[in-house]
């Protein structure tokens, strides 16, 4: 039986806000070679007010945009930065893309990301190689999208969404910045990996285990590194590992 949309994404919110709390410090180290070095906090933040939010909700009567749009208002609200704007967009896009959608199926999962990517696209007038949290989610789209042309199971999509986004994040250490505080760096950007896409790898990492976590087998996650598997009972430290290379 497929879960109501809405309490799956409740879930999600709530492993993400977990995994991006237990990330926080990681981030924020990341972010201090080439910006305020506040990321993590940010984040935290940002996805702290969601779950606060939701957890005052009666979500199972809530449609799954309006859950969305309630998400991203929270997280627009509790952070005034420019990631505030920018994941508020994204999943206010993500709830246009799920008006009439009542399950949590492949397809309305691959339309989440499709819609937070063209929000983070739109608002932050930003592409693939700009050194952003783009380099990781464009991959990521691109390869749900590639599943469900294929009619892929939903543990072979997310596998894939994460290959695809782990390496577009890895791609960024040879980029040098041209969007954010970051570009003020010029060339000494180079050789860093970005903290924007890092943090949508742990987002992703996050959302898999949510949709895939129901299921008693192993979702196994392939990257640079290799190995790494999530589990129904993996704790948000795990869904970060890999990430500390």
């Amino acid at each position: 039986m497929v879960e109501p949309l809405s309490h799956s994404l409740s879930r999600m919110f709530h492993n993400i806000s977990d995994s991006i709390e237990d990330a926080k410090d990681q981030l924020s180290a990341l972010d201090g070679a080439v910006g305020d070095g506040d990321h993590g906090v940010t984040m935290s933040i940002g996805f702290q007010a969601v779950k606060a939010e939701l957890s005052r909700r009666d979500v199972d009567a809530m449609s799954p945009n309006d859950l969305m749009n309630t998400a991203a208002m929270a997280f627009l609200n509790a952070v005034g930065a420019s990631t505030g704007p920018l994941y508020a967009t994204g999943l206010q896009r993500a709830a246009q893309a799920l008006v009439g959608a009542t399950d949590a199926t492949p397809a309305s999962q691959a339309a989440i990301l499709k819609g937070i990517v063209d929000g983070v696209r739109e608002r932050g007038k930003g592409q693939r190689g700009d050194k952003t949290m783009l380099d990781a989610l464009i991959p990521a789209a691109e390869a749900a999208a590639s599943a469900i042309r294929r009619s892929a199971n939903v543990e072979d999509m997310w596998r894939e969404i994460v290959a695809a986004a782990e390496a577009g994040a890895a791609s960024t250490r040879s980029m040098v910045a041209s969007k954010g505080r970051a570009a003020r760096l010029g060339e000494r950007s180079l050789g860093h990996v970005d903290p924007g896409a890092t943090s949508a790898v742990i987002i992703l990492k996050a959302m898999a285990l949510t949709f895939c976590g129901s299921d008693p087998g192993i979702v196994k996650m392939t990257s640079e590194r290799g190995g790494q598997r999530v589990r129904k009972s993996e704790s948000a430290s795990e869904v970060r590992e890999g990430l500390n290379g």
